[in-house]
């Protein structure tokens, strides 16, 4: 699947680059990872694992806007952080790193599958990515 099939398909749609909402996307991250920290302290591996995937998914949507993209379906981010990584934006480790939050919050929210292991390699994860997509979203 490429960008241009997820646009067609309307599950990514083109619009007008926007800092704004790029900001409001980082803060939501930061928020997360503190949530997901939280989380993790007080053995509530499940939140954790979740809150760690929504702060990955609005640091990447972060860049999205930045970019002029909004994504309709979550899965079209990936769509988007594959793309980057073949213009060598993003290492293949940070859409591996994604999908496997993707994962991790399937399992936990719908398998009811979680351990402290998985919640603390993805806050580790997550906290990694959220950095890297601090930087793409300043890029000019």
């Amino acid at each position: 699947m490429s960008i241009a099939d997820c646009i067609e398909k309307g599950h990514l749609v083109k619009i007008k680059p926007d800092e704004v909402l790029a900001k409001k996307e980082l803060n939501e991250a930061a928020y997360d990872i503190e949530k997901a920290e939280k989380a993790i302290g007080e053995h509530d591996y499940k939140w954790s694992i979740i809150k760690s995937y929504y702060a990955m998914f609005h640091a990447a949507r972060a860049v999205l806007f930045r970019l002029g993209y909004h994504e309709k379906r979550h899965y079209a981010i990936a769509v988007v952080l594959e793309e980057l990584h073949k213009q060598g934006k993003v290492t293949l480790r940070t859409v591996d790193d994604f999908k496997s939050a993707v994962a991790a919050r399937e399992d936990a929210d719908y398998h009811y599958t979680y351990s402290q292991e998985t919640a603390a390699y993805t806050l580790q994860i997550a906290a990694e990515f959220k950095s890297e997509m601090e930087q793409l979203a300043e890029e000019p």
